[in-house]
């Protein structure tokens, strides 16, 4: 996502920290950037995005913040990849998407996650996520996958084709196993 303004990028961070905490303000917010190792990351991914607009030096040092939780947490998500509002990074280590990845509103990663890029087959590219996905731990999804909205995908599932909506896939390669969609897994929608 590209931040024009102040006023976007403080709406996407808020929208972010909503989505861990049911809650915003300055104290939430305090607490969740000390206490939340994956709001933390996202916050620096923001203001990246924010600060390329606006100051190069401030970009530059947004983008030194950013490098240093990607090694600290070991997440690497490129600034680059576009993410919609209320992200949410359950637990941190091991996340790796890809910066052609685009991901929806209110979707939700856990550790282990690869969302990759395909470079040939049919399937080259990346994928396009819907709103309200929930992606559970070690899942992985490789190439020019269209995950529709509101889906649960299983862990360590393994997905190389589309997902439809309201509906959850799983397995080694992951097919449809239910039509409940992540009903249950998606809280403190924005």
């Amino acid at each position: 996502m590209n931040l024009n303004s102040l006023k976007m990028f403080k709406e996407f961070v808020y929208a972010d920290l909503f989505r861990h905490t049911g809650s915003t303000g300055l104290k939430i917010f305090l607490k969740s950037y000390f206490k939340i190792p994956g709001f933390r990351y996202m916050f620096w991914f923001r203001a990246v995005n924010y600060c390329v607009n606006i100051n190069a030096v401030l970009a530059l040092i947004a983008r030194a913040r950013l490098r240093h939780y990607t090694f600290k947490y070991g997440i690497m998500i490129p600034y680059t990849t576009q993410i919609d509002k209320g992200f949410y990074i359950g637990h941190f280590s091991c996340i790796v998407i890809s910066s052609e990845v685009v991901i929806g509103k209110n979707v939700n990663v856990s550790q282990g996650v690869t969302i990759g890029k395909s470079f040939r087959g049919e399937r080259q590219g990346a994928a396009v996520i819907g709103d309200e996905v929930y992606i559970a731990p070690g899942a992985k999804i490789v190439g020019k996958i269209i995950i529709g909205r509101n889906v649960a995908i299983g862990a360590n599932a393994v997905v190389i084709k589309d997902v439809p909506e309201n509906s959850a896939a799983g397995g080694i390669p992951a097919k449809i196993i239910s039509m409940n969609g992540a009903e249950g897994y998606i809280n403190n929608k924005v």
